[in-house]
């Protein structure tokens, strides 16, 4: 069963969300949370095989678009880190109760990292409701380390003349829309430069051909968490979607793992 709902993020913005799976009771098993990539939307591959894996096990599944994300309102070149960011808390704390394993690819993977890092920061008992994380490609930093970092002159230029630099994607005809508060605003969230810490286990699934984040950048986020139940899989030909039959099966038995830990705990 799957329930679509919209949350109002702001005044005038309106999220999409799903929820796969049963409504959560008491004593529910421990449930998933989704969080998207860059410019991607909760109705790809990744996202739909833990709605499935939600139906089929009795679980609960929350995915959601960021605001100007798939179905969500808003526009794209608005967005930055932390309207994304405090998109997700929203979520977390409004409709999905209960455990939870947070996955997060790309861009998702370091909003999960800022999410745990927000919710025990704030004192809210909630964040001991993140019984795990799954970090795929995680693209913690980005703004600085996979963008700002690696353009050149002409482009750092473009931005800071005009606001925004189109930069082109190679998963669709629209662009990525860098913008220059999208790079300031990230600044504030940097996370690679200390430790982190993880008192929940953390997956991290990283592909060895991504060429949108590196593996080496996948390594920094596992030498920068420190719990007492990290790993880091390198997957052998992997690109940065991690979609394949194979990929998708690895992402389902690593969630299925920290759930069943998660319930038995």
């Amino acid at each position: 069963m799957s329930i679509q709902g919209s949350h109002n993020a702001r005044a005038g913005i309106e999220l999409a969300w799903l929820s796969d799976g049963p409504q959560v009771k008491e004593n529910a098993p421990t449930g998933l949370i989704w969080l998207g990539g860059f410019m991607s939307d909760m109705t790809g591959s990744k996202a739909q095989v833990l709605a499935e894996l939600a139906r089929e096990t009795g679980r609960n599944c929350i995915r959601f678009d960021y605001s100007g994300h798939g179905a969500s309102g808003g526009a794209f070149r608005d967005g930055t880190i932390s309207t994304w960011l405090d998109e997700a808390v929203q979520m977390f704390l409004t409709h999905a109760p209960g455990p939870r394993i947070v996955i997060g690819s790309s861009m998702g993977g370091w909003l999960a990292l800022l999410l745990a890092k927000h919710l025990r920061a704030q004192g809210l008992p909630d964040a001991s409701r993140i019984a795990g994380m799954v970090l795929i490609a995680p693209a913690a930093d980005m703004t600085r380390d996979l963008m700002w970092n690696s353009y050149g002159a002409d482009i750092r230029q473009k931005i800071k003349l005009h606001g925004c630099y189109e930069a082109p994607s190679e998963y669709g005809p629209d662009p990525y829309i860098i913008t220059r508060e999208l790079i300031e605003d990230g600044k504030q969230h940097l996370l690679l430069d200390g430790i982190m810490d993880a008192p929940f286990p953390v997956r991290i699934l990283q592909g060895e051909q991504d060429p949108d984040v590196p593996w080496q950048h996948g390594m920094r986020v596992y030498d920068a968490l420190t719990g007492p139940d990290v790993s880091f899989t390198l997957i052998k030909s992997g690109d940065h979607r991690l979609s394949t039959p194979r990929d998708l099966e690895t992402l389902r038995q690593t969630c299925i793992n920290l759930c069943h830990r998660a319930d038995n705990l």
